[in-house]
């Protein structure tokens, strides 16, 4: 899963891109957009939005019926569907549990888009059904005590916290120079 402490952090386009990644190296990748409030994968992607999680988590759908192929090899996604109006109690519903379950099988890397940590409860209820997390963090726009708070929330459900992407940094705003020569930092 990938998460952050506000909006317009950067999760998208970092999910985006990793799941571009992996699927590049040749890994079966599903690309799932869990922002049920503010979806966003399915324009990145050129999607309909029309059939989606919601669609599954509700049962109106088979997941087989909702991924989508993309134009990158490997690499599928199900988007987020219709806006329900009670996105906790659906994501945390035991069918979310089942569901992905049922994709790590299918899949080799299944990437989670998910809404802002401390905008809503979604992120926390699916980063505790998640192999880990990774936060993605805007350089010089989010204000420090709230990435702790993010990930002090995150640490409560015992989700496991994987790693960070410092996004947007500004490199003439870098006072201890972090200049690279030939891959080693001088």
């Amino acid at each position: 899963m990938v998460a952050s402490a506000q909006v317009d952090e950067g999760k998208t386009t970092t999910i985006s891109n990793l799941a571009i990644a992996y699927a590049q190296e040749g890994k079966k990748v599903l690309l799932l957009d869990a922002d049920l409030r503010k979806p966003s994968l399915h324009r990145v992607l050129s999607q309909n939005n029309r059939n989606g999680l919601t669609n599954i988590l509700t049962d109106q759908i088979k997941w087989r019926d909702a991924i989508k192929s993309t134009e990158i090899e490997n690499l599928s996604v199900l988007v987020a569907g219709p806006i329900p109006p009670n996105p906790s109690e659906i994501l945390g519903n035991h069918r979310m549990n089942s569901l992905l379950e049922e994709l790590k099988e299918q899949f080799d890397i299944v990437l989670i888009d998910t809404p802002p940590i401390l905008a809503v409860t979604d992120s926390l209820i699916v980063s505790a059904l998640c192999d880990g997390v990774i936060m993605v963090v805007s350089a010089g726009k989010v204000d420090k005590e709230l990435v702790k708070k993010a990930k002090a929330s995150l640490e409560h459900v015992n989700a496991r916290i994987i790693g960070a992407v410092l996004n947007n940094i500004n490199r003439k705003d870098i006072k201890s120079g972090f200049n690279y020569v030939y891959g080693v930092a001088e």
